[in-house]
């Protein structure tokens, strides 16, 4: 029918509306207020829109089938909403009355139209919330309302993407962008990644590309730029405060001033986090926010409903109209919480690439004294575990203010609902907040134990693992694992503790529903006899409870949260905040080096290193640096690269430096790529360098050449070889200045010899090169230039070898030593040793078998990303925990669950009791039984028997994984990177304690939830069971195809984090080397690339979690759909109080699908953990460390004869022997030198003799004692080896020098002053328990090579390995230390591994090897008149 002519009587007749059985809006009502709001909505909007549109160029329309159809039924409307007005004006002109809403509505609707047409035409992908809102509103005014639909349909779907889009920058992009409003909403743009990952294993090739606004390299060059803007904003603020409170204060309070301003760098980094995300942050709480309006909506429309069902007189479709609306509330609630989770998340994955890139950059310019104060495994566990916590805040953050708010508005609610009685809940609610803000308190206090106790084992780990064969050298593995496991028991102390606490907590949250309830009902029902509990109050107020529960439990997570963070971040600001040295700028000066006056130290707290140095360095000229250990020599180096602060005087140098350290710094890559170090290949000039750094060899015994891989930190390579791929680094590089530290001390003779002269020497490659050489060589010191003698870390001499020899100075003194030792060489025990590392053996292959190994080890993660979980990984878990306590916290539960059903049920049957007289019957009774039942259902505390039983098996796991790893061979860590290894012990430890007893928790909880759930429902309404079976089957869908992909999505993300903390580690102990070649910024490109495509794989993971909640959550809301209908529907027999009980139970299903989907993908994302730590059950091991029925009362090794009998080596089963029928015997307190050329298998030798590898055929005895025979611990314990690589752990002195404790102080001060270290350390304030640093960074090389001589003189073995014992020592101290080996090792048998033949021509008998088989083996008189090999290498070494 036409609307009436007449004016409009009104908007609103609640008689037609409302109050009757066929509702409908008055005419009025539809013409404006339904016209007109959605209208304002969008002419509010264009212009923000418009603004948008001009800065966000998209590129150029595409006209496609859509866009022209959706551009022609809109011009039609706009023809109809203006001939609309057209018309109505000639009805006015003809006389006919009509209200100004007649043509003021279709004039609106028209504007809008061509509003939104105009803006459609300025991109083809329109935003989608644009459209719709003046589309409904069309529908009100317009005939035509098919069209109106039609183009409602056509907006839902998207264009294609326009032309010459910036936004379309690459093949594989994210969908989300091309996607239409509702699949964004929805999530359905990522339903293509979840089919896919049900049909095929996924690969990173199957994921989308980072999107830009996501990139490392957009984040962290962002927050550079604003922590520098803030930064520097604080500092100008810290120096104008300075000087104001100057003027009144005392010096003492200027100096709590300036500290007070230098330890306040935590505040430019948040300003600068919150500059970036600051906005977006806060358009993710207004979604949060605008949730909240829904939820509370919830329960009014609840109770209207319940009113409906009491009420037998309403008209029907109120209660459907009522069980919509809950329905859609709940929905719109689900959006909009969805896309607060999500924009955290997304906000999250920035905030940790900012993060990750800052501390990545923060290693790249770490001064040498803040290196000292951390270790790589705590920055591990900053970029791994605690910036996951940082993430956590996020979505927490707001907990901390708009928990209160929810708190507020229930207490509001439930006065409304039960008046003075709400109070009651108010108590309650007062004394249970206190009690888990104590808890909560109480429990951060232990949780900052285990994280210092976590620390402590991360960074002992790192240490064990990075020297792992210099420990099993020793026979030291049960040692470090008990100090692990000691570190390991104290954290799951007050792990222990603090999830005791947690249990308390959530006991004290679950049992707050049915307390407050109790009290409130008791107290309402039995003060006043005349009060009724109906259902509409007292299933109401349990909605309103359970939003108050969540708020209330919400408040300590955020807090605990935030607390946590708190406490790790305190580290990421002060403990890496690090100042470099500064270098003046390169200016035009004569001189490539010079330094003025120049006094500089380690860090602020520590006295000078070096003082009052003064050097010119001439360009193109040799300068040799000498002194004795801890004279400075190397602390010069680390002041021309910036590694020291500066107290005084300037530094400069002209041109590029490059820098060869002490101990070589070897990258996980090619030896090509180590050489090249990110040039490009020159042909010639690489093989130039490879020759003169006399590589040719080595690279031809390699079956990949210069291709084959080395292992991280050089591992397969030996120690010589290390040292000249570092050394051709260098020379490759072409650089002006050239800063060597002792480069020829683990090289041959023949081979510093020939290196001297094609490389350091007048002649050499860098003869025109600025070189700065600290050496111990004598030999070569008169062909250099200019020499500088350090004394105490002052220059004593500077001059030509000719003038200074003329003088009787420091230098006098220097060679007078040295030709003491030269002289007394051939009387006395051998000294300077040197050879391969001895366990870093070089054999044609080991470098092709790690990269295959390297290969092999991708092609195991992809095999596992395409796999589930197997079920043998969770009975291994449940089997740890134990399987009577699993079974018994199955019971707890199901009790738990039963008694909350009977608890709900008489609350139904209490709210249906009649009432008489005004007052209800039994009251008493029903109080004390429903308070009965709600304390004994809190009795059963389940909780904290999952914890338990996850700390069993967290107990065991890590017992497993640490024995493990150290039963492994030395080849297992050839090929495993130590990122992986590390990543074990952190992340998936963290996993196993903390995230997966959480979650098994969590599901547990939430199942039986469910099915109580279920239960109610069901009993209630039996009909609803139609809907709930196809919904069940679409949630097993979902879940299955959530899982399967969620699955595989967390493997590949925990694959691609162990690259990310190799990259750390190994930049981290290589910064010094980055910074001399400035070559930061490609190391920053790989950071950025490893955490792009750690991204890559994080971002669908997270996005995962959102299509799964979303849909699941509608699927919930279907539930209660359903349950509500089916009550509206049946209302005549059902009364209100079951109504209530079902509804109320149903509402909460949204949250148990959801919260049980992911708790179940978070055990099978984690599960994962377990499935990694055990793989290495599955590895081969190394032989018995003991054996039961050997030398059982035996004194073995008391002569030290070794016998070879046709012994043969080989590294892997398919490569050739390395050692070939070795046929030999060593007499008891023989003294042999073994030398060759480099690989002959020299360190091969002595690896068999140690058992680091298995023999292939053959025996070694001792003793007449076959070692194989033995376990491995009575073999090594007895043999002392001297590294060439010294190697000490972060702990104290006395540790370090004796780690099972076995000798007395005497003992330890006899031996330190065996080696010349009694003075050095007892200067030290702490003596013997001085704390040295991870590597022990905080002595010198020479100073830790002699506490490794002073370890060894303390075991006094009757068998003992030399291996470049005293390559790092100068020449005067190296004479007394071969004196005092001399005297303690005279009745010990010794092998002696040599390059230089005059260390080893005092010998009894040498031993000369090539292509591991004995050449020579006699006296050094016999093999010199023989004039073979050994007398070859000794023309080589200029020694005949």
């Amino acid at each position: 029918a036409e609307p009436s002519c007449t004016p409009c009587a009104g908007t609103v007749d609640w008689n037609q509306t409302w109050y009757t059985n066929s509702p409908r809006f008055t005419w009025c009502f539809e013409n404006t207020v339904l016209a007109w709001i959605p209208c304002a909505y969008l002419w509010i909007c264009f212009p923000f829109y418009y603004s948008y549109l001009r800065h966000k160029n998209k590129g150029y329309i595409r006209m496609s089938h859509i866009f022209k159809i959706k551009m022609v039924l809109g011009f039609l409307l706009v023809i109809l909403c203006f001939s609309n007005v057209f018309f109505v004006m000639w009805e006015i002109s003809q006389g006919i009355p009509r209200t100004p809403a007649f043509f003021i509505s279709p004039a609106v609707l028209g504007i809008t139209m061509v509003i939104l047409l105009l803006s459609h035409l300025c991109v083809a992908q329109l935003s989608p919330l644009w459209p719709y809102s003046p589309l409904i509103s069309c529908e009100q005014v317009l005939p035509p309302s098919h069209l109106v639909l039609g183009e409602l349909v056509l907006f839902c779907l998207v264009d294609h993407p326009p032309f010459f889009s910036k936004a379309v920058n690459c093949s594989n992009q994210c969908p989300e962008a091309s996607s239409s409003f509702l699949s964004k909403i929805t999530y359905w743009w990522f339903s293509g990644l979840v089919w896919k990952g049900c049909r095929q294993s996924l690969g990173v090739d199957d994921l989308w590309s980072v999107r830009k606004k996501d990139s490392s390299e957009e984040i962290v060059a962002w927050a550079e730029k604003e922590w520098k803007k803030y930064n520097k904003r604080m500092k100008h603020f810290s120096v104008v405060s300075f000087f104001r409170k100057m003027e009144s204060a005392t010096f003492k309070k200027k100096t709590e001033v300036l500290l007070q301003s230098e330890h306040s760098q935590s505040g430019p980094l948040l300003q600068a986090f919150w500059s970036m995300f600051g906005t977006y942050f806060l358009l993710s709480t207004l979604c949060l926010v605008i949730c909240d309006v829904f939820l509370f909506s919830i329960p009014k429309i609840l109770s209207l409903f319940l009113e409906f069902i009491e009420d037998q007189e309403a008209p029907s479709w109120h209660g459907y109209f009522y069980a919509f609306v809950l329905v859609l509330l709940a929905c719109l609630q689900t959006l909009f919480e969805q896309r607060y989770m999500y924009m955290c998340l997304v906000l999250g994955l920035r905030l940790k690439t900012a993060v990750t890139g800052l501390v990545y950059r923060k290693i790249l310019i770490m001064s040498s004294a803040s290196r000292k104060t951390v270790t790589v495994g705590e920055i591990v566990n900053l970029v791994s575990v605690d910036v996951q916590k940082l993430m956590d805040l996020i979505i927490y953050f707001n907990g901390t203010w708009l928990a209160p708010i929810r708190i507020i508005i229930c207490f509001v609610f439930l006065w409304q609902l039960l008046g003075p009685s709400a109070l009651a809940s108010i108590a309650v609610f007062l004394f249970l907040l206190p009690l888990n803000f104590m808890i909560t308190k109480r429990r951060s206090h232990f949780q900052e134990a285990q994280m210092k106790h976590k620390d402590e084992r991360a960074k002992l780990t790192n240490a064990i693992l990075s020297d792992i064969k210099v420990i099993k050298l020793y026979g030291w593995e049960k040692t470090f694992m008990e100090k692990v496991h000691a570190i390991r028991r104290q954290e799951l102390q007050a792990l222990k503790r603090s999830q005791i606490l947690f249990s308390a907590s959530l006991a004290s949250f679950h049992s707050s529903t049915f307390l407050i309830a109790f009290v409130m009902f008791a107290v309402y029902t039995l003060v006043d006899n005349t009060h009724v509990l109906d259902a509409q109050k007292a299933f109401v107020s349990l909605t309103l409870i359970n939003i108050l529960n969540t708020a209330h439990s919400f408040l300590p997570f955020s807090i605990n949260a935030a607390v946590q963070v708190n406490c790790r971040l305190r580290f990421f600001f002060f403990g890496l905040m690090s100042f470099l040295c500064s270098i003046s700028p390169h200016t035009l000066v004569p001189a490539s080096i010079i330094i003025r006056n120049g006094t500089f130290c380690w860090s602020k707290d520590t006295s000078p290193c070096l003082r009052r140095i003064d050097l010119t360095v001439p360009q193109g000229s040799l300068l040799a640096v000498v002194g004795q250990v801890g004279a400075g020599k190397s602390s010069l180096l680390s002041a021309l690269l910036g590694d020291l602060e500066k107290m005084d005087g300037f530094v400069t140098m002209k041109g590029t430096a490059a820098y060869v350290p002490q101990q070589a710094w070897i990258q996980n890559a090619s030896v090509e790529d180590n050489i090249l170090f990110g040039k490009k290949m020159d042909e010639t000039w690489f093989n130039r360098v490879v020759d003169a750094c006399a590589l040719q060899p080595d690279l031809e015994s390699f079956p990949a050449g210069q291709k084959s891989e080395i292992g991280e930190k050089g591992i397969n390579i030996s120690g010589g070889q290390k040292q000249r791929v570092s050394l051709a680094r260098a020379v490759y590089q072409r650089s002006s200045i050239y800063l060597l530290d002792d480069p020829l001390s683990a090289v041959d003779a023949h081979v510093g010899q020939h290196i001297f002269e094609h490389v350091l020497g007048p002649n050499g490659l860098l003869k025109d090169k600025t070189r700065v050489l600290v050496t111990h060589m004598i030999s070569v010191l008169h062909q250099v230039d200019n020499i500088v003698v350090l004394v105490n870390g002052m220059i004593a001499e500077i001059g030509s070898y000719q003038e200074l020899s003329q003088r009787n100075g420091a230098f006098a003194e220097f060679l007078q030593s040295h030709n003491t030792a030269e002289e007394k060489a051939c009387s006395g025990f051998p000294g300077n040793a040197s050879g391969s590392a001895l366990c870093q053996s070089a054999t044609p292959g080991k470098s092709a078998q790690h990269k295959e190994s390297n290969t092999t080890f991708q092609l195991f993660f992809f095999l596992i990303a395409s796999l589930q979980v197997n079920t043998s990984v969770y009975a291994a878990y449940l089997r740890a925990a134990g399987l009577p306590l699993c079974a018994y916290i199955i019971l707890l539960f199901t009790c738990q669950q039963v008694l909350s059903f009977f608890r709900g049920y008489w609350l139904s049957v209490w709210t249906e009791d009649p009432v008489h007289n005004g007052t209800q019957q039994y009251t008493e009774l029903r109080v004390g039984v429903f308070g009965a039942l709600g304390v004994i259902q809190g009795l059963f505390v389940s909780t904290a028997a999952v914890f338990l039983g996850g700390m069993s098996a967290s107990h065991k796991l890590f017992l497993q994984l640490l024995r493990n790893v150290a039963r492994s061979p030395t080849v297992f860590f050839e090929e495993t990177p130590i990122g992986n290894l590390l990543n074990r012990f952190s992340k998936e430890m963290d996993a196993i304690d903390s995230i997966i007893p959480d979650k098994l928790k969590s599901l547990l909880g939430f199942l039986f939830n469910l099915l109580e759930i279920y239960l109610v429902i069901i009993v209630a309404t039996p009909k609803a069971a139609i809907a709930i079976v196809p919904l069940t089957a679409f949630y097993a869908v979902f879940q299955h195809f959530y899982v399967t992909t969620s699955c595989q999505l967390r493997r590949l993300e925990a694959a691609s984090r162990s690259p990310i903390y190799s990259h750390i580690s190994e930049t981290f102990h290589g910064s010094s080397v980055i910074r001399a070649y400035k070559d930061q910024e490609r190391f920053i490109t790989k950071s950025n690339s490893l955490v792009d495509e750690n991204l890559r794989i994080c971002f669908p993971g997270a996005v995962a979690d959102r299509w799964l909640a979303t849909n699941l959550e509608f699927l919930g809301n279907g539930v209660v759909l359903f349950a509500a209908l089916f009550a509206a529907i049946g209302r005549t027999h059902l009364s209100p109080g079951t109504a209530g009980f079902s509804i109320s139970y149903a509402l909460q299903i949204t949250g148990v699908l959801n919260w049980m989907v992911r708790s179940w993908t978070e055990i099978e994302n984690n599960i994962v953990s377990v499935e990694r730590v055990s793989e290495y059950s599955r590895t081969p091991k190394e032989a018995p460390w003991t054996l039961n029925n050997k030398l059982q009362g035996q004194v073995w090794l008391t002569e030290g004869r070794i016998e070879f009998r046709n012994y043969s080596l080989r590294y892997r089963p398919n490569l050739e022997l390395a050692l070939k029928h070795i046929n030999l015997t060593i007499n008891g307190k023989e003294k042999i030198g073994i030398t060759g050329r480099t690989g002959a298998g020299k360190s091969t030798l002595a690896a068999g003799l140690l058992r680091l590898v298995e023999a292939a055929e053959g025996a070694i005895l001792i003793d007449g004692q076959d070692i194989a025979q033995l376990g491995l611990h009575d073999l090594r314990m007895k043999i002392t080896v001297i590294p060439q690589d010294p190697v000490l752990f972060s702990g104290t002195l006395r540790m370090n020098l004796d780690p099972l404790n076995q000798y007395t102080d005497a003992d330890i001060w006899t031996a330190l002053e065996l080696t010349q270290l009694k003075n050095f350390v007892a200067d030290l304030p702490e003596q013997l328990e001085y704390k040295c640093t991870d590597q022990g960074e905080n002595l010198s090389t020479g100073q830790k090579q002699l506490v490794c001589l002073a370890r060894a003189l303390l075991q006094k073995a009757k068998v003992l390995i030399l291996d470049e014992a005293t390559a790092a020592i100068d020449t005067e101290t190296d004479l007394q230390i071969q004196s005092a080996l001399r005297t303690q090792f005279k009745e010990s048998t010794v092998l002696t591994i040599a390059h230089r033949i005059n260390t080893i021509m005092d010998c009894d008998r040498i031993l000369v090897l090539e292509n591991g088989q004995i050449a020579e083996f006699d006296t050094p008189k016999q093999l010199i008149a023989q004039k073979g090999l050994f007398y070859k290498l000794m023309e080589e070494s200029g020694l005949v």
